[in-house]
């Protein structure tokens, strides 16, 4: 999950980064660079957002786990 919002947040600065070059002023490059690189991190990244839903619903399982156990249910 770490390595997946410092990919998404190096996007930004990279672009944001770009447009800084480009001479164009500090928060307009900020707001660009977070309007642009947000959803084009949904397709840059696509396999680390696979890998941290997969944990997330893992994790999520064995809290259902857990819990049923704490309650003296079984789930199989």
């Amino acid at each position: 999950m770490t390595l997946y919002i410092l990919a998404r947040v190096g996007l930004i600065a990279l672009v944001t980064g770009g447009l800084l070059v480009a001479k164009v002023p500090l928060l307009v490059a900020l707001a660009v660079g977070v309007v642009v690189a947000l959803p084009a991190s949904l397709f840059l990244f696509r396999g680390l957002r696979m890998r941290v839903a997969q944990g997330l619903a893992e994790r999520a399982a064995e809290r259902a786990q857990l819990r049923a156990q704490l309650r003296g249910d079984s789930l199989g």
